[in-house]
């Protein structure tokens, strides 16, 4: 009798009875974008419905959320972002992220995805390159410091969660008020600990809008949401899947009607 020996990341698969699967997240791919499958993987992990957003088309095919994963869109000519924010489908993300509250929809920008939200405006400041002017790729620590917005309701309070980190224009810039704004409001999401990897002012790994739909972070979570692919952690080696918290909490967010 023969037996086959399973792969990791099949032990590791969405609850096929998950209530919560009928949520639909986008996952948008430009030119050069590099991580979409991660971020359809990752959201099927968290118990949704992965759809795949071109960025020249100009429907949003009824999505209940939408991630802009990481890479290099367009070559990352001009800035980083900076082509891809007039995408088609980044002018129906900005329509409908800035819709009235009953139905503005939540989005994720993952490292790229965040340089596009700044270039788009939904988020306030700027990506340039990092301090130290080479690339970085190295696990890293960060804080939650607001747990009030749709991607992150499922974190505690200060939590420390560890997700990779890899970029070449990764310090986060913004002028004094907008800095002030961002701290008093409580908008600072994620904090870097330890070390400032990239030299973001106050160490800011990402930020929310006013409305706490729209997040922004510059490590990725979606690279931490399978034991056996992840940092390593407390309970083994590359076993660390504290990124898949980001994906529960906005299909959580979504079935109670958060946002």
């Amino acid at each position: 009798m023969s037996t086959e020996t399973p792969l990791i990341g099949n032990l590791h698969a969405a609850p096929a009875e998950n209530p919560l699967s009928g949520a639909r997240i986008g996952v948008v791919t430009f030119p050069g974008t590099l991580d979409d499958r991660d971020a359809a993987r990752a959201v099927r992990l968290g118990g949704g419905t992965a759809v795949p957003l071109w960025h020249a088309d100009e429907s949003l095919q009824g999505v209940d959320a939408v991630v802009l994963p990481g890479g290099f869109s367009y070559g990352d000519y001009l800035r980083a972002g900076a082509i891809a924010r007039f995408a088609p489908m980044m002018n129906k993300i900005i329509d409908a992220a800035t819709a009235p509250s009953a139905a503005r929809l939540p989005v994720l920008g993952i490292c790229n995805g965040f340089q596009v939200l700044t270039e788009s405006h939904l988020l306030p400041g700027s990506m340039v390159k990092n301090e130290h002017l080479k690339f970085l790729c190295k696990d890293q620590v960060l804080q939650v410091e607001n747990t009030d917005t749709a991607w992150t309701s499922q974190f505690t309070a200060d939590e420390l969660i560890a997700v990779p980190l890899k970029n070449q224009d990764g310090q986060y810039l913004a002028d004094p008020a907008t800095l002030e704004a961002l701290e008093a409001e409580g908008r600072v999401v994620f904090r870097y600990v330890g070390e400032n990897p990239n030299g973001s002012r106050n160490g800011i790994a990402g930020i929310t809008n006013e409305t706490g739909n729209v997040v922004g972070l510059m490590p990725h979570p979606e690279h931490a949401v399978e034991a056996g692919y992840g940092p390593d952690d407390a309970t083994g080696m590359r076993s660390g899947t504290d990124g898949l918290t980001i994906f529960t909490s906005v299909i959580a967010s979504l079935a109670g009607g958060a946002q």
